[in-house]
């Protein structure tokens, strides 16, 4: 994918905040740009007032895509999914992320952080960003699923 002057939103409660200080950590590296919605703390707050700001942005076109966390990822799936534009795929390795943008075109990443370890972030990150979309049999489903 092309990111010459995407900017990447970022949204966690407070068991994502550590695993998103690593995402900006790698965007950075990478040269990329990050809106972070919150969590700034790792002091218990609702999901919910992060997804929401994230979901607006993709829905307003402010922004392409996303990266979520939080504990299970369900949370935050079914906040951001209620979006109409937004297509949040839940992934806890590296293979679900590549797949997620492969086969789904989702454009916001949703990550269970209580079942992530540290060190698998870096290659689901980068398995989402770098996995083009397929199309095909798959664009037929995003059709479908567009299409109430």
């Amino acid at each position: 994918m092309n990111f010459t002057n995407t900017t990447i939103g970022l949204a966690s409660d407070h068991t994502g905040v550590e695993l998103k200080e690593s995402i900006k950590i790698i965007l950075t590296q990478r040269g990329l740009k990050f809106k972070d919605f919150g969590s700034f703390s790792a002091e218990r707050c609702d999901y919910t007032d992060f997804a929401h700001p994230l979901a607006r942005a993709i829905e307003h076109n402010e922004l392409e895509m996303g990266i979520a966390l939080c504990g299970t990822g369900n949370g935050m799936a079914i906040t951001l999914n209620k979006y109409p534009h937004v297509r949040g795929g839940l992934a806890w390795n590296e293979e679900i992320a590549r797949l997620v943008s492969a086969h789904n075109k989702a454009n916001i990443l949703i990550i269970p952080a209580r079942f992530v370890k540290q060190e698998d972030i870096f290659g689901m990150v980068q398995a989402y960003l770098d996995t083009p979309f397929e199309g095909g049999q798959h664009q037929i489903r995003i059709n479908a699923i567009t299409t109430l």
